[in-house]
């Protein structure tokens, strides 16, 4: 009944690296094809924000706060999507939720599908 499958969330230092993986086991390859794909991010006391999105055909778009060092990919045969982040910042500590859906979200906010349940990022020395 879980449709998305979280993993790689932990602690990093400043500067650090950690690598998100989101897999929908339950979709066949065809189906996972026609999606979006994406990561979101929660703060505590602030809106769910955009991190990283990556379309079916590798187009891709990020929030501004991450641009540069963080990469979203995809592999559609193995249906998982990963996030790798690179100079890790304090404010990038939030719950980290993937995400699927089809169409695009209204304007600051979040998209229609389905959600994740999410995997705490913390940056820390």
């Amino acid at each position: 009944q879980v449709l998305l499958e979280e993993s790689g969330g932990g602690l990093a230092q400043p500067g650090g690296s950690l690598r998100l993986s989101c897999r929908a086991p339950r979709l066949i390859t065809s189906v996972f094809n026609t999606y979006i794909m994406g990561w979101y991010r929660q703060a505590p006391g602030k809106q769910r924000e955009l991190v990283a999105t990556i379309t079916y055909d590798r187009t891709t778009r990020y929030g501004d706060s991450v641009k540069g060092r963080f990469t979203i990919s995809r592999d559609n045969s193995r249906k998982m999507v990963t996030l790798q982040m690179n100079s890790l910042k304090p404010e990038d500590t939030a719950v980290y939720y993937c995400t699927i859906h089809r169409g695009p979200p209204p304007p600051g906010g979040v998209p229609q599908g389905d959600w994740g349940q999410g995997t705490q990022v913390t940056v820390s020395s």
